[in-house]
């Protein structure tokens, strides 16, 4: 029994260490992207050959903008392709800007976003949260801090939607095998918003989808800012709340045993 509560407070105190590091770690990328705000926008695409992800959803762009209604459905269907496949939704995020204004970009691109998102993150709750359930089912800290973090469900993914630190694409598989509830995952979409709007008007900016993603496409300072700042200040915030969750729910795990 001593042994057992000796580890689970080793546990503890390792989690501690690695959250502090973890926030270290998040605060100094966050701060990178403050003072470079190039880096969460979308990239130059490459003038080559070869397989571009960011030429073919141009030139999709190109073909939505002559199609009328029909091409507002045919965007919306795009990005959640786009979303699942890994593809980088920016380039489909700043183009919607041209093709649909700002308000009505700003609709269809959240639209698309929280269909795409929701999809990903269903194919990663059917097929990988059984393997996940599976490894974590006899280290009783994991599932405690895994049920923790599905209770506050909620909170988390609408603080990590604030960030445009956290990978889109890859945040939607990620929430998929951990306890989040479905319901949680799609209301907190809500946090997309902001970003949306603001990347889709830089886009509008430019006027022209050839400048799309390129180094001559024109922006407003302002809005970046405004971006480093939400983003900074967001990612601090879910990662000092995840961190403050996880400590709380292995403290009561060892409490648990204690009393056991």
């Amino acid at each position: 029994m001593k042994n057992k509560i000796l580890s689970n407070n080793c546990n503890l105190g390792s989690l501690v260490k690695a959250s502090h590091l973890s926030i270290l770690a998040l605060i100094t990328v966050a701060i990178a992207i403050f003072l470079h705000p190039e880096t969460a926008l979308a990239q130059t695409a490459a003038q080559t050959t070869s397989f571009n992800p960011q030429v073919i959803l141009r030139d999709a762009l190109q073909w939505i903008d002559n199609q009328g209604t029909v091409g507002a459905i045919a965007f919306i269907g795009l990005y959640i392709i786009a979303t699942v496949a890994f593809l980088p939704g920016s380039i489909l995020t700043l183009g919607a800007g041209v093709v649909f204004g700002v308000v009505w970009g700003s609709l269809y691109v959240f639209v698309g976003a929280t269909l795409g998102a929701t999809a990903a993150f269903l194919v990663g709750r059917y097929l990988a949260r059984s393997w996940v359930v599976n490894k974590i089912a006899n280290n009783q800290n994991f599932a405690a801090i895994d049920h923790a973090v599905g209770k506050e469900g909620l909170k988390i993914v609408l603080l990590t939607r604030l960030s445009p630190i956290f990978p889109f694409n890859l945040l939607n598989y990620a929430f998929g095998v951990t306890g989040v509830s479905l319901k949680d995952y799609f209301i907190g979409s809500v946090g997309m918003i902001p970003g949306t709007i603001m990347y889709v008007y830089i886009g509008s900016l430019a006027g022209n989808l050839a400048l799309i993603g390129t180094e001559g496409q024109p922006s407003n300072p302002t809005v970046q800012w405004a971006i480093r700042v939400i983003g900074l200040i967001a990612t601090v915030a879910v990662t000092v709340y995840v961190t403050r969750i996880a400590r709380k729910a292995l403290a009561e795990e060892v409490k648990i045993n204690d009393e056991v």
